[in-house]
């Protein structure tokens, strides 16, 4: 099954891409696909403990909770936002 990955802010920026489409396996947990993520780009590791991702436009913490995911399903990888 397929997903679109959608990057922003500094993830934009350690992957060079803004959004891809990436084969994942299912059920997965949200750690696994963070996992599969740091697989496919390396740098993103420098997020690693302040990263969410987000299913469906629901955040979704990394960890062992398992998303349910469908064929054409969004996932954003949301780094801290700075601001103000």
């Amino acid at each position: 099954m397929c997903v679109c990955v959608l990057y922003f802010a500094k993830s934009v920026e350690l992957t060079g891409v803004k959004e891809e489409i990436v084969a994942v396996p299912t059920p997965i947990s949200s750690r696994d696909v963070w996992r599969l993520l740091l697989q496919r780009h390396q740098r993103l590791s420098v997020l690693q403990d302040q990263v969410v991702l987000a299913v469906r436009q629901q955040y979704v913490a990394v960890g062992d909770q398992v998303v349910t995911l469908a064929d054409g399903d969004e996932v954003a990888v949301v780094p801290p936002l700075s601001g103000g």
